[in-house]
């Protein structure tokens, strides 16, 4: 994978960016070489143990504490985001910044330590960059690497040299995005629309749009809903009700909401919002017509949702057929979250060995559309307790598959089984293959994908024998493939493949977000 002079300026496919977590390795072992694309990764140093562990952790503690304030000014003022290896260094803790550089010993097979990225992050905050996503990680391992004999500084204005003096923002002014609805999806993108505020000039959550409950304290109890979740625990930050105002301020962030039975009741410019973005969240409305309702309103000028699209919408899976996306689009889909699971795993595969056909089952926490207990349901079987049942159902997503991926026209069927967890589900693939193989040469195949083609930010990868649902809540990725359920016998191939189904699926709509609003940044290393 090289780096030197790996730099461009182009619609920032998040595993470009450095967006997400590179890889869940969730309790794994450490990678062997033959477990990993040699050819492509850059290998760390190898360091020696210390003679005084707790010295040793201390002193790495304090220069991980050093970097909080660095990295926190770098994104603030100049919107240049920093990760290690794909995870997002900003508002993060001591703990979490140590844990990233410990993490890049699943990548690399080696560690890449506080006292090596600090001298690189250093060298970073005194140049004059312009908005930017760079990798320290990827930086100091290719430094450690190959340092062409100069110093950490020379190395970085070498190797940065084109961001230097830049003033191109991502966007000419900060986009409006407005919430329509705020149920599991909408709450998650607002947590991640606050996290990826930056500066302001990118994203801005301006409003979210909601039915009036029943009874008192709408708002409060609004806030106390995005403040608290069973699920993904606490908001980072904090929130401010200021019922005068009918708002919500996250973060700083003065967030509307607006309380209309239908779009046809919304002038978005009397709460001063232009040119927005509607993601619409309800699933309410799925094809043009219905959308279109929101580009009726004053102040709205594109609209994204949160489900699969009908007609003529473009499902957009990120990673896959984001680049179907034009300037000229005003309603587009981000497809199902099952879809954006099985997609990039789906194309891995086809690229390398070729799909004749397959079967796609879909193992699924249950969602707010079933009941809690027995009680009447439009859908078959959906009437049935979500908590006391498997509740086999259809999906669309073996048929949406084409949308984005047109060679496995008719070659996938589909089902689905509800399952009583509240998050985290799971995909198996039972495909026919063009071309045989064996388990190792596909996980191994896998794995490469994983960490370091354009997919890295939608395949997750995971060898450990001992995770579970739980333990894939927050993924950032698409999918998590766990290399340990595979099952290979010449042609045939049964893969299994992890999601969360809210956040995850939450991350790839982030991303076509920014897609659809045309934003762009510098990154460092380019895929």
């Amino acid at each position: 994978m090289a780096c030197a002079g790996a730099l461009r300026k182009s619609r920032p496919n998040k595993q470009q960016s450095g967006d997400d977590n590179i890889t869940a390795a969730l309790g794994e072992e450490r990678p062997t070489s033959d477990s990993i694309d040699t050819t492509r990764r850059v290998q760390a140093v190898n360091r020696p143990k210390p003679d005084d562990f707790f010295k040793d952790w201390k002193e790495r503690e304090a220069l991980a504490e050093a970097m909080i304030p660095i990295i926190g000014k770098l994104n603030r003022e100049r919107n240049v985001a920093v990760y290690i290896y794909g995870r997002p260094l900003a508002n993060r803790s001591v703990i979490d910044i140590m844990k990233a550089h410990r993490f890049v010993r699943q990548v690399e097979g080696n560690e890449l330590s506080e006292f090596e990225s600090f001298a690189i992050l250093e060298a970073i905050s005194q140049m004059n960059l312009g908005p930017a996503h760079l990798d320290l990680g990827k930086i100091t391992a290719a430094y450690m690497a190959d340092s062409r004999g100069m110093t950490a500084g020379d190395y970085v204005a070498e190797e940065l040299q084109s961001m230097v003096g830049s003033h191109d923002k991502p966007l000419t002014e900060p986009q409006d995005v407005v919430l329509y609805g705020f149920g599991r999806i909408g709450r998650l993108l607002t947590r991640l629309l606050v996290e990826k505020t930056g500066g302001g000039d990118v994203l801005r959550l301006r409003a979210v749009v909601v039915r009036k409950a029943k009874g008192a304290n709408d708002l409060v109890k609004r806030a106390s809903l995005l403040r608290r979740d069973s699920v993904h625990g606490s908001f980072k930050g904090t929130i401010r009700v200021d019922e005068e105002t009918n708002s919500l301020i996250l973060n700083g962030n003065e967030v509307k909401f607006i309380y209309a039975n239908s779009p046809a009741e919304i002038d978005y410019s009397d709460y001063g919002i232009n040119n927005a973005i509607v993601v619409d969240n309800t699933g309410a409305w799925r094809d043009t017509e219905g959308l279109g309702q929101h580009l009726s309103c004053n102040g709205a000028s594109k609209v994204m949702l949160t489900a699969p699209g009908k007609g003529d919408i473009k499902n957009i899976v990120y990673g896959i057929n984001n680049g179907d996306i034009s300037s000229t689009d005003t309603i587009v889909s981000a497809a199902s979250c099952t879809t954006n699971a099985i997609v990039p795993v789906l194309k891995a595969v086809m690229d390398e060995y070729g799909v004749k056909h397959g079967h796609v089952e879909t193992v699924h926490s249950y969602t707010n559309d079933q009941n809690l207990i027995d009680n009447f349901h439009s859908g078959e079987r959906r009437g049935r307790s979500a908590a006391l049942n498997m509740v086999l159902t259809e999906t669309g997503a073996a048929k949406a598959v084409s949308k984005a991926l047109p060679e496995l026209e008719g070659k996938l069927t589909g089902n689905a089984i509800r399952v009583p967890t509240p998050n985290v589900s799971m995909a198996i693939l039972n495909l026919q293959l063009e071309k045989g193989t064996t388990k190792d040469e596909l996980n191994n195949y896998m794995r490469s994908v994983a960490l370091h083609s354009p997919l890295q930010q939608q395949i997750d990868f995971t060898n450990s024998p001992e995770v579970v649902s739980s333990d894939f809540v927050g993924s950032r990725h698409a999918c998590v493939f766990d290399s340990k359920a595979t099952i290979v016998d010449g042609s045939s191939a049964v893969l299994y493949c992890w999601y969360d189904n809210e956040f995850g699926y939450s991350c790839q709509v982030m991303r076509c977000l920014e897609d659809l609003a045309g934003v762009q940044y510098s990154v460092y290393p380019v895929t």
